[in-house]
């Protein structure tokens, strides 16, 4: 499999992505100090890995095709 063509997470939303995460991870230390904020972990490996498997199983598709 082609690394190019796993990726399904595009620049706009890769940012969003990992801003999210760790604000939500954010929120084991500050704010209500809540185990949940772990969850933050998932927008964060998404963004990292530029690949969703959500957006797989949706069709979706947020970052530009590679040239052929």
């Amino acid at each position: 499999m082609n690394v190019g063509t796993s990726q399904n997470v595009g620049t706009v939303d890769r940012i969003l992505r990992a801003i999210v995460g760790l604000a939500v991870i954010s929120l084991v230390f500050v704010g209500p100090q809540t185990p949940w904020g772990w969850l933050g972990v998932i927008p964060l490996a998404t963004a990292v890995f530029r690949f969703c498997p959500a957006y797989t199983l949706l069709g979706i598709r947020t970052c530009a095709l590679p040239k052929a």
